[in-house]
């Protein structure tokens, strides 16, 4: 399997753009996981997705159905 390559500041942007939304669409997802399995985050970053994760799972974030938020 070849490595994950994540551009530079988007598990940064993605906590940013839910933090703010409240949502959490397919490509924020399909970045989670990008992200999670990435070898090369840092224990920081590692936290972040975490509390992320613990956001969505007590109901403070909702899952969208859409793609993206920008429209």
């Amino acid at each position: 399997m070849s490595p994950v390559n994540l551009l530079p500041g988007a598990i940064e942007e993605l906590i940013a753009t839910v933090t703010d939304t409240h949502r959490l669409t397919k490509a924020d997802r399909y970045g989670m996981m990008a992200a999670i399995l990435d070898e090369s985050t840092t224990d920081e970053q590692r936290g972040c997705l975490d509390r992320l994760i613990r956001s969505l799972v007590k109901g403070r974030i909702q899952v969208a159905d859409e793609l993206s938020i920008v429209m």
